[in-house]
């Protein structure tokens, strides 16, 4: 199996070591920074052309005025070259450059290239993207650049790509190094070397191997080495990269073995480093610039192995080899052992050191000359030759592009010729196109876009076309027209395919972008050097005798185990299934805590968190309770009541407990609550927590630092003892927990864990349960949260000179801002950092505007985003940016984003060294003036508040989140402002909850009534209760709104009666049929109003809701959210003095009541109703909780249900959804992969047996109900369900069965 993802890194110390045990043995002076080009001759100088003799390559050594002084070629442009042969291999480690002496020729720019051979040329990188270097601003000042790193080359070549604009190119140089110590062997593929360990070369803490090696091949076996019970690591090469493959035991399966892969495109013919340490099961693998650390399986220590190595191949005389491998083709270099040159030992013919096969003290590869095509408009065009029977055309490419026309075969009489192209990875080879004929094509190949080296073999014939890919199959079409060739046809390489009548290209092709090597015509290799001459062919746009391939994967940039893939100028990252998005997988895509969820609006419910954001841990669920403050609930696998007996300290029972996330993530969840705890229950007869003789703990637990807690439930860490000892009320005074007493009946110590840095509980530890009737049990329940710290963690800016400072921020190659301001200023810088030229900005431009500016090294970019309305409301606006190698991203609360896409070749890193500000800037102008909240830098909070406390003209805190939230409280809930946050008042609202969104509903009996009373006849001012405010007896009602939901079987009906002193009424009934009927009477005498809507029987069994609107003369109602009808009164306008309302039955009907409503206020109403509001009022609440008004009175069967809850509202959910405005890549939320899913398994298991056991509950409850014969049975089933996991959720376990035996039952 492959390792699990590492971070590739750069250790210094490898790479220090790296450095001296391979690289270069220094002059005395151990001064690597000597002067190489200017003692060479003239003849070690080359160049593409010359403008004259006096302007030749020769003069080009810097500070020297002999010829025409410097070298500048017959024509300016970015072709030209000067080349220097170094006369061996030497460390460059510095070049410098001057322009032609007194002239106006210079170069602005340039590139460097190396190479061993002077073929085969390599760009030097100073950065993973970045290859030119600056160069003159006039011909005389000298411009130096050191190399870092250094490297080793032989022949140098400097490639100017930009000039003085008024002059040419003119160029004066100068090299810096030292010499280069290099012993070489060359493999040839069948040979091989063992080294035996002479016991002094035995490093006894760590073995050290380096090496280097070049090769053209992209499979063959480095090093191999063995030892005792099959045991064995092995370093190869396997497709161009460089693969670690450990295996302990005797078994070779892939489960048993650990393959670690680093390295990409190694078969480039260039000199690649190795280091590998290996100290006990630690080992670190470095190749050039990349390292990775990882731990081998078993028990692979170094101390273990064989002292023998096999290198190119695996030699083992007089030992069975049970798997083979590839033998290395190349060449190796400064082989060393623990400081042991193997080379020099094999050149001097040590014992140690056995060769077998044809292996030479050179390093003499064949050599290739390669193409690279670097653009989609890179062409090469070839001549025909002669052939009697066709044409035969072979080449190897390599790319990452799915698409491009390689190949394309045209002849100047316009007859019949074939095109080979690249599509989605696969060759097509077909018929050039001809007008009425369809192009017909044959496939080859699969997957040819990985990188590697590909074979193609093409042969036209007359009447056929054939083409194998890498020597496997043939794939031929037979043409319809004949295909000729001729030998004043051409062959062209890339670029594009006319589109018929004119010169423009096919869009829907593009050229090939790639390397292209060993290209041949009938049977003949191309001298692609004459090309680059001029002499044979003609091209454009490429680089002859180099292959610029790069991998743009190495290192994968894309965060979080993204996916990346590659095209020729750009890597791409795939972030489905990681929980983040974006263009490198940074931006998460949920909120980072249940906090959070609630101030989007968010119910109850189980919802994916990521408490750091675009740190490294990944999301994982939880259960947020949506109360004031919101709970998160953690659970583990095991929360029922265990019985512990016959443990003893020499067999001690252990409990661990596992959660749904992981210890690192619990803690980041804690870190960030304002306060956690854990209930701990431990029931003991006879088993005590600590030994009465020397105080030994019997039984602890174990908590998030893995210590033994020796204090119990309901105690603190320093007192270290049990909740009653606190309390001195323990069963024996003499001892400070219960279960010390030793008593021979049930007793516990439970209680509350709160210490933060404690939780959560890992393990329970029990070792006094052996004696005679000593037994013990323990429960733990979930581990509960409150809160986020960060989420209202602000200070307010009073002054534009004042800011915020915190240390530098840590952005080199990506970095992320995420933070909510409101203000009345038109403008503000919200951040910044500098650096010594690059920085980053974040400000509010104008008052619609914000824009984020930064410079890393590519000149100044900018972002912004405007929004449609001012910004400056005085309301919080969530801001959130992002910098990353691939682009910059901005957005302001739930607008489209704002991005701009980074150079694929330009400045990586962001070099900062200021002080990061806040609320200001360094020159303490343009400052920010308003409230900045939950300010968070690559996923880490800033504490605002702690430094505001400390700083002049900032406040910590900010007030007034009510004009921003406030929405958030509905069905006439009012918001009220919170220190931290705000709270949403249901007082007056026929709702209750967060947010009130949840009904407040109950299941009426047969002959129950509910009476709330408006108002006595007593004075105003002794009326307390906010319910009836808005009434008084001198009153009087021109309009009035009533809503309310009802479900019941019974006909006929009383929904809801409101009577007044003055014998006026409104009744709204159920008629014997069903039908809905409202009855008005408004006047003193006449007759009541009465409406009937002959909707379908309402007495259904459904939910049906009402809404009642009369606005003086005129009636509106509404009957599930249906159409609107319209009624008006003729018996008054005016509803005076209020009196009451009443639900169910009537108990004091009057005379004036019409024999209709009487009759069915005489029976009353059997079912539910629901979210009752009259005007500002809430009988229905008030009945429920009549402690808060004190004027609701209730007769007969009436309780709490939630039978009028509407599907969805309130239940516990699973949340899937991102978090608010993600920037999605793919079109929608991402699933979590399948091992965040299968996480909980174990919880779900455990939630699933609490459900069963409370719907079993709550249908035997649902059948008594039924034998009464009540409505609501069926839906007060999930009503307790509901109400359980929303007010009980931190004790949600507590419902289970217990575990433990009858006796023990009874005695907890």
């Amino acid at each position: 199996m492959l390792a699990e993802p590492l971070t590739l890194r750069l250790d210094s110390r490898l790479l220090s070591s790296l450095q001296s045990v391979l690289t270069c043995v220094f002059s005395p002076t151990d001064s690597c920074d000597q002067p190489l080009a200017s003692a060479l001759p003239a003849s070690a100088f080359s160049g593409s052309s010359e403008l004259s003799s006096s302007h030749g390559p020769g003069f080009a050594r810097l500070n020297r005025r002999d010829g025409a002084g410097g070298w500048t070629p017959r024509v300016s442009n970015r072709s030209q070259w000067l080349q220097i042969d170094l006369g061996d291999r030497v460390v460059v480690t510095a070049v410098a450059t001057q322009g032609g002496y007194g002239s106006s020729s210079w170069v602005t720019s340039y590139l460097l290239m190396f190479s061993d051979s002077g073929r085969n040329w390599k760009l030097y990188r100073r950065e993973e993207s970045i290859a030119g270097f600056p160069g003159n601003t006039n011909a005389d000042s000298v411009v130096r650049h050191r190399l870092r790193p250094p490297m080793e080359a032989r022949h140098l070549r400097f490639l100017p790509s930009a000039w003085n604009p008024d002059g040419r190119i003119g160029m004066r140089v100068e090299v810096y190094g030292c010499r280069f110590r290099s012993d070489v062997m060359d493999f040839d593929g069948k040979s091989s070397l063992l080294y035996r360990f002479v016991q002094s070369t035995r490093n006894p803490m760590k073995d050290i191997i380096s090496l280097k090696f070049k090769t053209r091949q992209s499979d063959g076996l480095l090093l191999h080495r063995r030892g005792r019970n099959g045991d064995f690591f092995t370093l190869e090469l396997v497709k161009g990269r460089l693969l670690l493959i450990t295996n302990s035991g005797p078994r070779l399966t892939d489960s048993d073995s650990l393959f670690v892969a680093l390295g990409s495109l190694l078969d480039d013919q260039h000199w690649h480093s190795v280091l590998l340490e290996h100290a006990r099961q630690h080992m670190t693998l470095s190749v050039d610039r990349h390292s990775r650390q990882f731990q081998a399986r078993g028990q692979l220590s170094h101390a273990d192995l064989d002292p023998e190595i096999s290198f190119g191949g695996i030699l083992a005389p007089g030992k069975s080899v049970t798997f083979q491998r590839k033998h290395f083709d190349g060449c190796l270099e400064n082989i060393n052992f623990n400081g042991e040159d193997i080379i020099d030992l094999a050149k001097k013919h040590r014992p140690q050191i056995l060769i077998r096969g044809n292996a030479s003290f050179s390093c003499s590869q064949p050599q290739s000359v390669l193409v690279t095509f670097p653009s989609a408009g890179s062409r090469l065009v070839l001549p025909g030759t002669p052939a009697q029977d066709g044409v035969s055309i072979s080449f190897q490419f390599r790319t990452w592009n799915q698409a491009g026309l390689l190949l394309s075969c045209r002849h100047p009489r316009g007859s019949t010729g074939f095109v080979l192209r690249l599509r989605d990875g696969a060759l097509r080879l077909g018929l050039s196109p001809s007008p009425g004929h369809v192009r017909s094509d044959i496939m080859a190949g699969a997957g040819l876009n990985d990188g590697q080296w590909h074979s193609v073999s093409l042969t036209a014939r007359r009447n056929q076309l054939s083409v194998v890919v890498d020597q496997v199959g043939v794939s031929a079409v037979h043409t319809a027209l004949p295909l000729e060739t001729h030998a004043d046809g051409s062959y062209h390489f890339g670029g594009c395919l006319s589109s018929g009548s004119g010169s423009e290209c096919e869009a829907s092709l593009a050229g090939f972008q790639g390397c292209l090597r060993l290209i041949s015509i009938n049977a003949q290799e191309v001298d692609l050097i004459s090309v680059q001459r001029g002499v044979l062919g003609n091209f454009s746009s490429l680089d002859i005798d180099s292959c610029g391939i790069r991998d743009r994967c190495l290192p994968n940039r894309c965060e979080h185990g993204g996916r990346c893939s590659q095209t020729w100028t750009a890597f791409h990252c795939n972030c489905s299934g990681t929980g983040y998005t974006g263009a490198t997988c940074r931006q998460p895509l949920y909120e980072q805590s249940c906090e959070a969820y609630k101030h989007r609006g968010e119910s109850l419910g189980r919802y994916y968190v990521d408490p750091d954001g675009s740190g490294p841990l990944q999301p994982f669920p939880v259960f947020c309770n949506m109360t004031d403050v919101p709970w998160t609930v953690m659970q583990h696998n095991s929360s029922a009541l265990t019985r512990v007996k016959g443990a003893d300290q020499n067999n001690p029972h252990w409990a661990v407990f596992q959660y749904e996330a992981s210890l690192e993530q619990l803690r980041a969840i804690i870190a960030g609550a304002r306060h956690c705890q854990q209930m701990l229950e431990f029931y003991c007869r006879r088993s005590r927590l600590r030994d009465p003789q020397d105080g030994t703990p019997l039984s602890w637990w174990v908590g998030s630092t893995h210590g033994t807690r020796t204090y119990w439930a309901g105690s603190m860490p320093e007192a270290q003892t049990c909740a009653c000892g606190l309390a001195g009320n323990c069963v024996d005074s003499q001892h400070l927990c219960n279960c010390d007493a030793d008593q021979d009946e049930w007793t516990n110590d439970t209680g509350v864990l709160s210490y933060k840095e404690h939780l959560p509980v890992t393990r329970i530890v029990v070792a006094d349960a052996a004696r005679p009737s000593s037994a013990a049990a323990y429960r733990l329940g979930p581990l509960l949260c409150q809160g986020d710290r960060s989420f209202w963690n602000s200070a307010s800016f009073h002054t534009e000179t004042s800011y915020l400072h915190f240390p530098t921020l840590h952005a080199e190659l990506s970095a992320d801002v995420s933070f909510f301001f409101k203000t009345r200023a038109s403008s503000g810088v919200f951040l910044e950092n500098l650096g010594i030229t690059d920085f980053i900005s974040l400000e509010l431009r104008s008052p619609r505007e914000v824009a984020f500016s930064f410079d890393v090294g590519n000149g100044p970019c900018e972002v912004t985003v405007r929004a449609p309305g001012p910004l400056n409301d005085d309301r919080w606006h969530l801001v959130r940016a992002e910098r990353n190698i691939k682009e910059a991203w901005l957005q302001v609360d739930l607008l489209p984003p704002g991005t701009h896409t980074a150079p694929e070749d330009g400045h990586m890193r962001l070099q900062l060294n200021s002080q990061l500000f806040v609320g200001g800037t360094a020159t303490r102008q343009r400052g920010f003036l308003g409230c900045i909240r939950s300010l968070q830098l690559n996923g880490k909070a800033l504490d605002l508040e702690e430094r505001a406390e400390v700083t002049p003209g900032v406040q910590p805190g900010c007030p007034g989140h009510c004009s921003t939230y406030g929405h958030l409280c509905h069905n006439g809930g009012r918001c009220q402002e919170r220190p931290r946050g705000f709270s949403c008042d249901c007082e007056l609202s026929a709702f209750s909850g967060p947010f009130c969104t949840q009904e407040v509903s109950a299941h009426f009996g047969a002959g129950s009534s509910v009476t709330y009373n408006f108002h006595e006849f007593y004075p105003l001012s002794t009326n307390s209760s906010p319910h009836a405010a808005s009434f008084h007896g001198d009153m009087t009602l021109a309009r009035e709104r009533i809503t309310f939901s009802f479900q019941t079987l019974q006909t006929p009906s009383l929904l809801l009666y409101v009577d007044s002193f003055y014998n006026k009424y409104l009744s709204v009934i159920l008629a014997k049929n069903g039908s809905l009927q409202i009855r008005y009477k408004l006047g003193l005498h006449e007759d009541p109003d009465v409406f009937n809507f002959n909707f379908k029987n309402m007495a259904d069994g459904h939910l049906h809701h009402v809404k009642i609107n009369r606005e003086e003369g005129v009636v509106f109602v509404e009957v599930d959210q249906k159409a609107l009808s319209q009624v008006s009164l003729s018996s008054g306008m005016e509803f005076s003095a209020v009196k009451s309302l009443v639900l169910g039955k009537i108990l004091e009907p009057g005379d004036h009541v019409d024999e209709d409503t009487a009759r069915a206020g005489a029976r009353g109403f059997s079912g539910c109703l629901s979210a009752l509001q009259f005007e500002r009022t809430a009988p229905l609440k008030a009945a429920l909780h009549p402690g808060r008004s004190g004027r609701a009175s209730v007769l007969g069967p009436v309780a709490s249900s939630e039978c009028g809850a509407r599907p969805g509202i309130g239940r516990v959910r699973e949340h899937k959804h991102a978090r608010a405005g993600a920037h999605l890549v793919g079109g929608g939320p991402q699933p979590l992969p399948a091992e965040a899913a299968r996480g909980g398994s174990a919880l779900i298991g455990g939630v699933v047996a609490v459900a069963i056991f409370i719907l079993l509950c709550m249908a035997a409850v649902a059948v008594h109900l039924y034998q009464q014969r009540s409505l609501c049975a069926t839906t007060e089933v999930e009503g307790p369900r509901k109400q359980g996991s929303n007010a009980a959720a931190p004790r949600c376990e507590l419902g289970r069965p217990d575990t433990v035996g009858g006796e023990q039952q009874a005695g907890l």
